[in-house]
């Protein structure tokens, strides 16, 4: 009776009424659906089919990763290392495919057996040796993103061609990866709803003990679990890799916080014992929908991270505000008003993410009536002061010519980049400049923008197995050559020297190194003592140099692959830097050249990258306008030293 009455109120209620419901109680729905009307009615060019495929690829890693994560989380457990188990097994299925002739196949198989080995040590960490799971998979993030640089070296591995398929289109429209997407959805949405480990999971994760004690082999059900989700970081692994088109060390950087993001968008908890695949899916789809948009709008790169981390935030309070409601219907035994604050509240959110976007777009974008031309930079990424000045160069000769300008920072990710650059040529750009974060992983990428018939220029690094229009560059391993004559020069040939390296996997460390190499060939007085990465960064450079000086504290200078890790290395030597120990950095930013000028940084090989930002600009412009250019542009490097900083402008 209980159940003809409910029928009869849930028919009666009508198709709007359905509707109503439907999105009222799927809050991550909601967004996704306010986000697609507003992104829609302030760009021209987002709901064309070819941007909705975009998001649809650029979603494919993140909800694939995102699905095992479904598992974990409703198991009332966290997995911190999908980003790295999936770097390490597609690097593991690259290395042995190309590298050690493992039949393909084979190949695959040993990359799914690398995810699950993961899993099972994630698992048995957590459910046998009692460790949180957080620190068990913290420290497999670790593990596995160490293991994925040893095999490689540090740098990318081109991918078996049989498997790159996978990063490509069906009837050269549909995407493999959204097609794999939706298929690795159909098993996670089977596995949760269908099977006994899925009741399992949320069985644990409802009330782990009371789980236990009706029998159910909890441990081992971790075991398979945490299992699973590297079986899907694998997949996922393998899916980027394909689409870059080669295995990158550092790949997936940062993916577990996206993942655990989509699912908790989607309506998981992360206390455990709810959630599903459908709305994991759409919360990765809210991610990228989100990114894509944002791009297209021309919102600022700082100001996109800001919007994306409000809107998550809504999306989870939205879903956070019908479950309180939905247990206040439940216990007064009415919906009416209930319904009601829920409708005023999800109304009040989409005026409100509407007015966010919006803003960002208005306020960052205030030219895109403007009819000059449009041009996309996409730039490896801003958090270093050698691309901030390619930025400002960039930048000031667009506004004097007329150019609407674009950046993007692809944060060190060329999976993020690959993303921009889709998004650029969606948009349909007069010309794109590209600052690759790898050489290798952005060609699929240009080869798009080049059929769709729209320049690209390449600046600082070059593009591999693609065709631009020109590249824009200084030569690295000339730098690196210069460096190293510098150091040893001023040793007067002999000497213990230290090198700090730049961020395993790029080519400017790779390309700066291999100068560096074969500079002090030439002076084998000058002995390498040590030699480690510190990725570019400032206080990284601190950190290493301090500890090297605790193995070689009679070391007799540093070479640094940029100003900022020289710094860094100033700072750890103290009194000695410029004094004792001369410091050769790389880039010539001004912090560098103020070092310069105070004599605690020796020289630095300054690239000019204001003139690099400039240069490209000028030649994406030119390459619009159908002029002709030169393929190769070369802004020559030069030692900037206490001596001659005075007239260096950069």
């Amino acid at each position: 009776m209980a159940t003809d009455t409910l029928k009869s109120r849930t028919g009666a209620s009508g198709a709007p009424g359905g509707l109503r419901r439907l999105l009222l109680d799927n809050g991550a729905l909601t967004a996704l659906i306010v986000l697609v009307i507003a992104l829609a009615a302030l760009s021209g060019d987002f709901l064309t089919t070819d941007n909705l495929l975009n998001i649809g690829v650029q979603a494919a890693v993140t909800a694939i990763l995102a699905f095992g994560v479904t598992f974990v989380i409703v198991s009332a457990g966290i997995d911190l290392s999908v980003g790295s188990v999936a770097a390490l097994s597609a690097t593991v299925l690259a290395w042995s495919a190309t590298q050690h002739g493992v039949p393909v196949v084979l190949a695959v198989l040993l990359a799914i057996a690398t995810g699950i080995a993961c899993g099972l040590v994630n698992g048995f960490l957590i459910a046998y040796g009692k460790l949180p799971p957080f620190i068990a998979t913290l420290a497999m993030l670790s593990v596995g993103r160490g293991l994925s640089l040893v095999i490689s070296q540090g740098s990318p591995i081109p991918f078996p061609d049989s498997v790159s398929h996978l990063g490509d289109t069906l009837g050269g429209w549909l995407p493999v990866p959204v097609l794999v997407m939706v298929v690795m959805g159909l098993i996670a949405a089977f596995v949760l709803g269908r099977t006994y480990i899925g009741r399992s999971m949320y069985a644990i994760g409802g009330n782990e003990e009371a789980a236990r004690l009706s029998g159910l082999r909890v441990p081992k059900q971790k075991l398979a679990i945490y299992a699973l989700s590297g079986v899907f970081a694998a997949a996922a692994g393998v899916v980027l890799a394909a689409r870059l088109s080669s295995a990158q060390p550092q790949a997936a950087d940062g993916y577990e916080l996206d993942a655990i993001a989509a699912v908790v968008i989607g309506g998981a908890s992360l206390a455990g014992g709810t959630g599903k695949a459908s709305g994991t899916l759409i919360g990765a789809l809210i991610l990228a929908v989100l990114r894509n948009g944002l791009n297209l709008l021309s919102v600022s790169a700082f100001w996109q991270q800001v919007v994306i981390g409000v809107v998550i935030a809504l999306a989870v309070l939205l879903d956070t505000v019908r479950r309180k409601a939905g247990a206040g219907s439940q216990a007064a035994g009415s919906g009416g008003g209930n319904r009601g604050r829920q409708a005023a509240t999800y109304g009040l959110a989409a005026v409100v993410t509407v007015a966010i976007v919006g803003a960002t777009s208005f306020l960052h974008n205030g030219s895109a009536g403007s009819g000059n031309p449009k041009v996309g930079l996409s730039l490896s990424t801003l958090n270093n002061p050698f691309f901030v000045q390619i930025r400002a160069g960039a930048q000031a000769e667009a506004q004097r010519q007329g150019v609407d300008l674009t950046v993007t920072d692809a944060q060190n990710d060329a999976s993020q980049q690959a993303n921009q650059l889709q998004n650029f040529t969606s948009s349909r750009l007069g010309a794109i400049i590209v600052n690759p974060v790898d050489s290798d992983a952005a060609s699929n990428s240009v080869k798009a923008a080049d059929r769709a018939k729209i320049p690209v220029i390449a600046v600082d690094r070059g593009v591999n197995n693609a065709r631009t229009d020109a590249l824009v560059a200084s030569d690295n391993v000339a730098g690196g050559e210069l460096a190293a004559r510098t150091i040893a020069e001023k040793l007067g040939g002999s000497g213990k020297i230290v090198i700090l390296q730049g961020q395993a996997g790029t080519s400017a460390a790779r390309e700066r190194a291999a100068g560096f190499a074969a500079g002090l060939k030439a002076y084998p007085g000058i002995r390498v003592v040590a030699q480690q990465p510190a990725d570019f960064d400032r206080t990284k450079g601190l950190d290493v140099m301090s500890n090297l000086l605790q193995a070689h504290p009679d070391v007799q200078g540093v070479i640094a692959a940029n100003d900022e890790m020289a710094l860094g290395a100033i700072k750890a030597l103290g009194a000695r830097a410029g004094r004792s120990v001369p410091v050769v950095g790389f880039d010539g930013t001004p912090d560098g050249l103020t070092a310069v000028k105070s004599g605690t940084l020796y020289a630095s090989v300054a690239q000019q990258p204001t003139q690099l930002g400039k240069i490209a600009v000028d030649n994406a412009l030119k390459a619009f306008q159908g002029k002709k250019i030169d393929e190769t542009v070369k802004v020559p490097v030069k030692v900037v030293t206490k001596e001659n900083v005075n007239g260096f402008t950069g």
